[in-house]
């Protein structure tokens, strides 16, 4: 009886050491790893790395970029500046990062980090798995004509493509960075204005007698505040039609912000003054913030949440209380869409609407109404890749989550797109249901180059019909805009061009040879070119 209790105890012993070690299936390139050190670095990795922000699974990377590109750039976040003779990047002795940014000590000993570089270097793949789309991106649609400027400049590195729809201006301006022009075009391309302005335009809001422009200051990754609001005023006075041209004010709206990449505008506190809404990026340090309007041109700056990667916000009364609200999403660290509710005079409370892996690369998102419920859905992108994973992934893309009338969302749709940077949803062809435009500035440019602009075609029931156009091929796609551009009632698109940084798959085509933007005139016809 005994000997039989004693055979069960190793039984199951023998067998809980199997389960272990079925339970780490480790890479061809570090099977040599025990599962000891990999077990006891998933249970450190749950604690240290869940505390910023959602767990990182391994499978999101593939082997290499975990050791050699993430974790050595996660190090120094907890205390950590080098680990086995090799040294990790921080920004330990730039003047614009607090001193106390980084840990005064290592939060972990050098066997626990080793730890955890076991666990993501060993169970992470290889390499990572290719997409899989539900349909084929055709080639050909002649929906569009596609039109580029007369003028073509080397080079070209376009921030900002934007088009005024207003009837006595209507027109399109482009922001190209290396040459520091803000131009505008007439809908027949035609350059009418021009200014030079330093940093970088990056976006620009239409207001009464003129535009607000958002100017990131120095585009490259920094922690430095060089970013403000700029006002473009028409040179007229007003908008009367009798010219168009616009005069940039020699005064700032607003100094000193940090990477700002987007704004919008808004009474948000009420006191019948338009305040500003700004996402300020970052880079180590940003924020989400809004810039109350004390009147006679003074704004007083306000932090909303104080933390990077703010990249994208709205302002519109979600609860329909009567108070304007926030909805913004951020790319950096902790990744994730957030709702700021208005509890009045400026204060917000929030919630996380939606949450992405710190590795996802969320890149844009918008609102709009894809099942008629007269709710607002979120269309999102991700495909940032200018990080340190630089490799193809099988997540990025577009998605679809579906409002269910309370403000939760549930994801409905996904359409994969190596690097996907932008999508917006409109009516394009007329038949009343939303059609999508998506570019990718991080395509698999040698194997897909058609991923560089995909336009989805709604066929119902949430099925798209990808299409490609070769055209689109000419030009690494930064930014895109949609509207009138030619008076005709149909939405087109504009395509901005920057065609620097390399991409993970090279093109047989010279970005910085093609078009600075590329305009797709919508003709309001279907037939698709075979």
């Amino acid at each position: 009886m005994h000997y039989k209790v004693g055979s069960w105890v190793i039984f199951f012993i023998f067998l809980g050491f199997l389960t272990a070690c079925e339970q780490y299936h480790r890479n061809r390139s570090h099977a040599a790893v025990s599962v000891a050190s990999i077990r006891e670095g998933e249970r450190l990795a749950k604690v240290y790395c869940q505390s910023c922000h959602l767990f990182p699974d391994p499978s999101l990377a593939d082997s290499k970029s975990w050791e050699k590109g993430i974790l050595p750039a996660m190090g120094p976040r907890l205390g950590i500046f080098n680990h086995n003779f090799e040294q990790y990047p921080s920004s330990r002795r730039d003047s614009n990062v607090k001193k106390d940014f980084y840990p005064s000590a290592p939060l972990l000993t050098s066997e626990e980090w080793q730890h955890i570089l076991d666990y993501y270097s060993a169970t992470s793949p290889d390499s990572l798995p290719g997409q899989s789309r539900p349909r084929p991106i055709r080639n050909g649609l002649s929906l569009f004509q596609v039109v580029t400027p007369p003028r073509y400049y080397d080079q070209p590195a376009t921030t900002l493509v934007r088009i005024d729809t207003t009837a006595s201006c209507r027109g399109l301006y482009v922001y190209d960075v290396r040459y520091r022009d803000l131009v505008r075009y007439s809908p027949a391309l035609h350059p009418t204005d021009s200014f030079h302005e330093d940093g970088a335009i990056v976006d620009m809001i239409r207001e009464t007698n003129g535009w607000t422009a958002c100017n990131i200051g120095m585009l490259n990754p920094n922690n430095g505040k060089f970013g403000k609001l700029q006002s473009l005023g028409f040179s007229n006075g007003g908008d009367s039609g009798t010219s168009c041209k616009v005069r940039l004010d020699s005064q700032a709206i607003f100094n000193h912000l940090a990477r700002p990449v987007q704004l919008a505008a808004g009474d948000l506190n009420g006191d019948g003054l338009q305040d500003y809404l700004v996402c300020e990026f970052g880079n180590l340090t940003g924020a989400l913030s809004w810039l109350e309007n004390k009147g006679n041109q003074r704004f007083e700056r306000h932090v909303i949440r104080a933390l990077p990667g703010a990249i994208r916000a709205y302002i519109d009364d979600f609860n329909h209380d009567g108070l304007p609200d926030i909805l913004a999403l951020f790319a950096q660290g902790d990744e994730g869409i957030f709702l700021f509710t208005n509890q009045g005079k400026g204060v917000f409370t929030e919630e996380r609407v939606l949450q992405f892996p710190p590795i996802y690369g969320s890149s844009y998102f918008e609102l709009a109404d894809f099942n008629n419920d007269g709710q607002p859905d979120i269309l999102y992108t991700c495909g940032d890749n200018s990080d340190f994973s630089p490799v193809l992934k099988p997540y990025h893309g577009l998605y679809i989550f579906l409002n269910d009338g309370h403000f939760h969302f549930k994801q409905r749709y996904f359409f994969p797109i190596n690097g996907c940077y932008r999508a917006m949803a409109r009516d394009f062809d007329g038949d009343g249901d939303l059609d999508i435009a998506a570019i990718s500035f991080f395509a698999d440019y040698k194997n897909q180059p058609e991923e560089g602009f995909v336009y989805l075609e709604n066929l119902g029931g949430f099925d798209f019909q990808p299409y490609g156009l070769p055209e689109t091929q000419q030009g690494k796609w930064l930014v895109m805009d949609t509207g009138d551009l030619d008076g005709d009632g149909r939405p087109d698109i504009v395509l901005g061009n920057f065609s620097f940084f390399a991409p993970a798959t090279k093109s047989g085509v010279d970005f910085k040879k093609g078009p600075p933007f590329m305009v797709l005139r919508n003709k309001g016809q279907k037939r698709i070119i075979k």
